[in-house]
C-alpha cells in the first residue's frame, strides 16, 4: 500500500472515530389524539377500554398518571403544547383564534437544532398551512389531510343494508344525533378512513427518513376520539351500549347542565359511551400502525416518543358530553414517554400540566429552550429520579367562560367571573350567574359533587393567591393591572380573553 493511500485510509478512519464520538440527535415522535380522556384506557385500570397498542406503549414508557392539560379546549390546548406558555401568553385562549405566525415553537426550536420537521394531521393552527409554517418542513394540517383524502382515496361501496351516520352538524341537529348515540359507523371501510389515510402519510415519512443524515422530529395528530367519535365498518358491532352505566348526575349539577344535552336518556347515554369507546379503540388501532412501522424500520430504539391528547372529555360525568368545564375528566389526560435505554418505565403519580411537555421534549433532544417556557422538564422522572420541585398543583383556564382551576393531589377549586356569556354552544339556565367559587375535596368526593368553599375559606383564599400568582407571573400584560384591586377584581380582570 503506497503512502498517499494509507493517509486517506487513515483520515477515513479518524473521521469515522470522532462521528463515532459525536452522539448524535435522536428522532422525534409525538402521537397526538383529539379529545382522549386520561381514564379511557386499559392501563389507567379501565376494563372497558380496548387500548392494547397504547397499553404495551405505556409498559414500555414513563406514564403521567396525574397529568392535566392547561385548557380544556382544543385550540388553547394544543397551542399550549406546541409554544410552552399557557394559553392567556400564548394569545390563544378561545376555540376560533390563530396562533400568531411569529410565536415561538417547538418545530421552530427543533429546525434550529438540525431537525427535520413534519406534521400530518389535525394542529387547530386556524390558518391555511405552507412549508415552513411554524418550522414545519413538511406541513399537512386539517385542511391539507381532507383534501388529499378525498382526492386520493377512492371509497370501497358500503352496502346500503349497513347504517352509517349522517354528517356532523354540533348543535344544528339534536345532541343524539351529532354526538352518535345510535353508535352508527363512518360510512367507509377501516382501510378508506381519514384516520388511516393519515397513518399511510406518517409511514412514508418513515420510509424517506430511514436513511436520512438528519434527525427528524415528526407529529401525527389524529382526529379520534373527538365527536362524532368516528370509527370504521369494520368495528361497528363493537361495545354494546348495554355494558355501559351512565354516570350519576347529583342535584347539584341542576343548573349548569348544559341545555343542549337535557334531553339526552339513559339509551342515549350509553350509546354515546359506546360510540366513543369504539373511536378510541379506532384511535389505538392506528397508533399501532405507526408504533409498528417505528419497529420494523429499527428507527424505535433511537426515538424519543411522546403520546399526549389535547384535553380529557366529560362522557356523561355532571351531564355533560363534553370538555368545556374544570371537572377531572376533562382536565385530566394522558401522557406517556418512551425512549429505549433512556427513559426508564414506570409511572408517575405526581402532578403535571401539558406546558412541561415542550420543555421536557427539548431537553431530551439536546435543543435550545424555548424563549419563555412555563414549565419544566420532567427530565429527571425519565432517568428514574425524584423532581428538586414536583407540582404543588395545576393550573388550567377556560376564558371562553371566564373561569380557571387549581388542582392539588387533595382538592379542586373552581374560580368563575360568571359575567360572561359563553360564545361555545353550552349554555345553561343561567348563563351569568355572576361570581362564585368551587372546592371539591377529592378523598371524599372524587366525583367532584359536594361544594366545601363555605366549610373553608382558609384553602379558598390560598386557592386564590395560587391562581393570581400564576397570573401575574405569566400574563403579557401583569405590568398593566390596575392598582388596588381585591383579589377577586384583579382575578376577574386577568380571566378576560383578550385574543386577537
Amino acid at each position: 500500500m503506497d503512502v498517499s493511500r494509507r493517509s486517506v485510509l487513515g483520515a477515513l478512519a479518524g473521521a469515522t472515530a470522532a462521528r463515532a464520538k459525536q452522539k448524535p440527535r435522536p428522532n422525534f415522535v409525538f402521537i397526538l389524539a383529539d379529545d382522549h380522556a386520561g381514564y379511557v384506557l386499559g392501563c389507567d385500570g379501565n376494563r372497558q377500554a380496548e387500548t392494547p397498542h397504547l397499553d404495551r406503549l405505556a409498559g414500555e414508557s414513563m406514564r403521567f398518571a396525574r397529568h392535566h392539560c392547561n385548557a380544556p379546549v382544543c385550540t388553547p390546548s394544543r397551542q399550549s403544547l406546541f409554544t410552552g406558555q399557557l394559553p392567556h401568553a400564548a394569545g390563544v385562549t378561545r376555540l376560533p383564534t390563530p396562533l400568531s405566525l411569529e410565536k415561538p415553537t417547538l418545530a421552530k426550536q427543533l429546525r434550529a437544532a438540525g431537525y427535520r420537521t413534519a406534521v400530518f394531521g389535525k394542529m387547530h393552527f386556524n390558518r391555511r398551512s405552507f412549508p415552513g409554517m411554524f418550522g414545519f418542513e413538511t406541513i399537512m394540517t386539517e385542511e391539507d389531510v381532507a383534501h388529499a383524502w378525498q382526492a386520493q382515496v377512492t371509497p370501497r361501496p358500503v352496502p346500503p343494508e349497513i347504517r352509517t351516520k349522517p354528517p356532523w352538524h354540533p348543535f344544528r341537529d339534536p345532541a343524539r344525533i351529532w354526538l352518535n348515540a345510535d353508535k352508527l359507523p363512518y360510512p367507509r371501510y377501516d382501510a378508506d378512513m381519514k384516520g388511516t389515510f393519515i397513518v399511510r402519510q406518517a409511514q412514508a415519512y418513515l420510509e424517506q427518513q430511514r436513511q436520512a443524515q438528519q434527525p427528524f422530529a415528526l407529529w401525527v395528530s389524529f382526529m379520534e376520539p373527538h365527536s362524532p367519535y368516528d370509527f370504521p365498518v369494520e368495528d361497528r358491532e363493537r361495545f354494546d351500549p348495554a355494558r355501559f352505566v351512565p354516570p350519576r348526575v347529583g342535584p347539584e349539577d341542576g343548573w349548569q347542565i348544559p341545555l343542549i344535552f337535557r334531553e339526552l336518556n339513559g339509551a342515549d347515554k350509553r350509546g354515546i359511551a359506546a360510540a366513543y369507546y369504539t373511536s378510541v379503540r379506532f384511535l389505538d388501532k392506528n397508533i399501532g400502525l405507526v408504533l409498528d412501522k417505528l419497529r420494523e424500520l429499527r428507527l424505535e430504539e433511537d426515538t424519543f416518543l411522546v403520546y399526549a391528547a389535547d384535553h380529557g372529555y366529560d362522557l356523561g360525568q355532571h351531564g355533560r358530553f363534553e370538555k368545556h368545564c374544570g371537572y377531572d375528566p376533562a382536565l385530566r389526560v394522558p401522557l406517556l414517554m418512551r425512549f429505549p435505554g433512556q427513559v426508564r418505565p414506570g409511572v408517575v403519580e405526581d402532578l403535571t400540566e401539558h406546558i412541561d411537555v415542550p420543555a421536557t421534549i427539548l431537553d431530551m433532544l439536546g435543543a435550545d429552550p424555548l424563549p419563555v417556557t412555563h414549565g419544566q422538564s420532567l427530565r429527571p422522572y425519565l432517568e428514574g429520579r425524584a423532581m428538586a420541585t414536583p407540582r404543588d398543583h395545576i393550573f388550567s383556564e377556560y376564558l371562553e367562560n371566564e373561569e380557571a382551576y387549581i388542582r392539588t393531589q387533595r382538592y379542586k377549586f373552581i374560580y368563575c367571573t360568571g359575567k360572561r356569556a359563553r360564545q361555545d354552544g353550552y349554555k345553561t339556565d343561567n348563563p351569568t350567574p355572576g361570581r362564585y367559587v368551587r372546592l371539591y375535596d377529592h378523598q371524599q368526593d372524587p366525583g367532584e359533587f359536594t361544594d366545601v368553599a363555605g366549610q373553608h375559606p382558609d384553602l379558598v383564599r390560598k386557592f386564590q393567591g395560587l391562581m393570581l400568582e400564576r397570573f401575574r407571573k405569566t400574563h403579557p400584560e401583569a405590568a398593566n393591572e390596575p392598582a388596588r384591586l381585591s383579589v377577586e377584581d384583579a382575578l376577574d380582570w386577568y380571566l378576560r380573553p383578550r385574543d386577537v
